[in-house]
């Protein structure tokens, strides 16, 4: 057996760390050394004390240690071939190592990372070599989300999600009965704010029709797919139609944010009430007939549903009514009795003025992180070196990621991170911010 002896060293909170680790080429009898292929393997031994959080080993792949209460979390890749950044965790209580479930979109590998602890629940990855659009992950170790899951799968689970700079416009739940005229509404929204608003893709069960395209008027799947996704919290609401499924998962909402543009969910009241028991945080309309005589009036105008159709309608219109003003549920009712007037008043809950037709947030460029950057925390904010400091003069790039207004998580982003550069040559995250 041969063992190659060797030293890391790296900046973690103003403080010089110092671990050794051993790579071994032939495996080692007795089990003290648990092996990770090419990539540094730790020493059992080691893992059963104090662990320095936040470890940057390289090697042929990249693994950091995070020492959370009598876990030790390894994640990074142990070659060059995978394809996502993989999850070991030892447990130093029973000297035990686990692989966990691992749920939510997972990070590509980088050549390497850094990474440190923000609670007892997440810690925060940063991939080394990326542009910051991809730089930022967090790795859920016991949110809510991850405890929910743990139970239900009665094994050890992590989460990944992907931190997103700036904030999302709040996503807008429309409900409403059938011939109300809520896509009506919609479509002059989306007319005249072309590029503000989009609608989020539903997933359903049942087989795509003449014309219709995977992705684009749904995302066709198979049963136990789709089933399997729910069980795994990635839906908002779903409901079983004529035998199929139908839902709006997380995902679905998540890629109309990440153009920039606000979701639309028109969705029943039922679908409502699922999403607001979620954790996405949206605003919640519902629109009303000015009298149910009116509402049946317009059902029969439309001309193309039988009378049976009709009857369904209505008595699932009234069962809608009678819940628009379940308590907490819907933030606004608008009666449309005008359809002009009701889309006026649309307008003004959604803050639009006349002479605003879109809405950018002024960000920082995407910046380039790369492999060579340390990090220390400061209450909410995190401090990234990206240049290599030398004796007496200041870093070249600096800058801070802050923390203070994140919200989200997995399974989907998470989002209200700020990323600003601040002034090399001063001592503190609460330097001058560049412009």
């Amino acid at each position: 057996m041969k063992l190659l002896q060797c030293e890391v060293r790296i900046s973690y909170t103003n403080f010089n760390l110092f671990y050794h680790y051993v790579s071994l080429t032939e495996p080692l009898i007795g089990g003290s050394v648990v092996s990770m292929g090419e990539a540094p393997v730790f020493v059992v031994d080691n893992l059963n004390g104090n662990f320095p959080n936040g470890l940057h080993l390289k090697s042929k792949g990249c693994e950091t240690a995070i020492d959370i209460g009598n876990k030790t979390y390894v994640i990074g890749t142990s070659t060059e071939s995978a394809s996502t950044i993989g999850i070991q965790i030892f447990n130093k209580a029973t000297s035990e190592w686990v692989i966990p479930v691992v749920l939510g979109t997972k990070p590509k590998p980088s050549k390497g990372h850094s990474a440190i602890v923000l609670d007892e629940d997440r810690i925060l990855v940063i991939k080394g070599n990326t542009i910051s659009d991809d730089s930022f992950w967090f790795l859920e170790v016991n949110t809510a989300f991850v405890r929910e899951q743990k139970i239900r799968m009665a094994t050890e689970v992590v989460a990944w999600s992907k931190g997103v700079i700036g904030e999302a416009a709040k996503p807008i739940v429309i409900s409403g009965p059938s011939g109300v005229g809520k896509g009506t509404l919609i479509s002059k929204l989306m007319e005249e704010f072309p590029s503000m608003f989009g609608f989020s893709v539903s997933h359903t069960t049942r087989a795509p029709r003449t014309n219709e395209q995977n992705g684009i008027h749904y995302h066709f799947t198979e049963r136990s797919v789709m089933e399997k996704d729910i069980a795994d919290g990635k839906f908002l609401e779903y409901a079983a139609v004529h035998g199929n499924l139908y839902g709006t998962s997380i995902e679905a909402v998540d890629v109309v944010a990440d153009k920039g543009k606000r979701c639309i969910l028109d969705i029943d009241v039922q679908g409502a009430r699922s999403v607001r028991a979620s954790s996405l945080e949206a605003i919640f309309i519902f629109i009303c007939p000015p009298s149910f005589e009116e509402l049946e009036k317009r059902l029969r105008a439309r001309g193309t549903e039988s009378e049976e159709q009709i009857q369904k309608r209505l008595r699932n219109a009234m069962a809608e009514l009678e819940q628009r003003n379940s308590p907490g549920l819907f933030d606004h009712i608008l009666i449309n009795d005008d359809l002009d007037a009701c889309y006026e008043k649309l307008k003004k809950l959604l803050g639009l003025a006349d002479d605003v037709k879109s809405t950018k947030e002024s960000v920082l460029d995407p910046v380039h992180v790369p492999l060579e950057h340390t990090v220390s925390k400061t209450d909410h904010k995190i401090l990234i070196n990206c240049g290599v400091r030398e004796p007496e003069k200041p870093a070249k790039n600096m800058f801070v990621l802050d923390l203070a207004s994140m919200k989200g998580g997995a399974p989907g982003r998470t989002r209200g991170l700020r990323f600003y550069a601040i002034d090399p040559s001063s001592n503190g995250i609460g330097a001058e911010v560049l412009s």
